[in-house]
C-alpha cells in the first residue's frame, strides 16, 4: 500500500487513481472524466476525488468542490508552479475544505511552500524517504507573507 504525508503525518493512502483500480471505493479521476461522467460518479456512492493537471482550469471545479473529498494537483517538474495557484484558488476563492494533495514530481524542498498555499497531503515519488520529507515543515519558523497554513508571519517594522 502506498504511503503519503497527510497533515504532517505519514499514513497509508486509502485513495486509488481510477487508472490503477477502477472499482475502488475511494477513487481519484482525471478532470476530463469528471466532466463527462459527473452524474454517474456522484450516483455511484463512492468517495470521489479529481486530479488536476497543470493546464487544467481550476474554475471548472468551482461548483463541485463541496462534492469532492480530494483534489490532487499534479506537478510535472520543478519548474511547474501552477499547482500552487490552483491550491490557493481552491482554498480561498472556492472554500474547498477537503484534502488538497500534491502529486507527481515533487521534492522535499517544495513541501513548506506547498503547505503555505493550502496543500495538506503529499504523494512523493516512489522511493522517497517520507521521514526525511517531514522535516521540511520545520525548516522555517516564520514567513514574510500570510499563507493558508498555520505558520506565523513576521512583519517588517518601518524605522521612524
Amino acid at each position: 500500500m502506498r504511503k503519503i504525508i497527510k497533515q504532517r503525518q505519514i499514513i497509508a493512502d486509502t485513495w486509488h487513481y481510477v487508472e490503477e483500480e477502477p472499482d475502488a471505493s475511494a477513487v481519484i479521476v482525471p478532470l476530463t472524466q469528471w466532466q463527462t461522467e459527473r452524474e454517474s460518479l456522484l450516483a455511484s456512492g463512492r468517495k470521489l476525488g479529481v486530479k488536476l493537471g497543470p493546464a487544467d482550469k481550476v474554475e471548472l471545479l468551482a461548483e463541485d468542490a463541496a462534492k469532492l473529498q480530494v483534489i490532487a494537483l499534479e506537478f510535472t517538474g520543478l519548474g511547474e508552479g501552477r499547482g500552487y495557484s490552483q491550491a490557493h484558488i481552491l482554498r480561498r476563492r472556492y472554500g474547498f475544505k477537503g484534502e488538497l494533495r500534491a502529486m507527481g514530481k515533487i521534492q522535499r524542498d517544495q513541501l513548506f511552500c506547498m503547505a503555505r498555499c493550502g496543500i495538506d497531503a503529499y504523494e512523493l515519488p516512489e522511493g522517497s524517504n517520507l521521514e526525511v520529507a517531514l522535516t521540511a515543515f520545520t525548516d522555517y519558523s516564520v514567513a514574510y507573507q500570510p499563507g493558508l497554513d498555520a505558520g506565523g508571519v513576521q512583519l517588517k517594522q518601518r524605522a521612524g
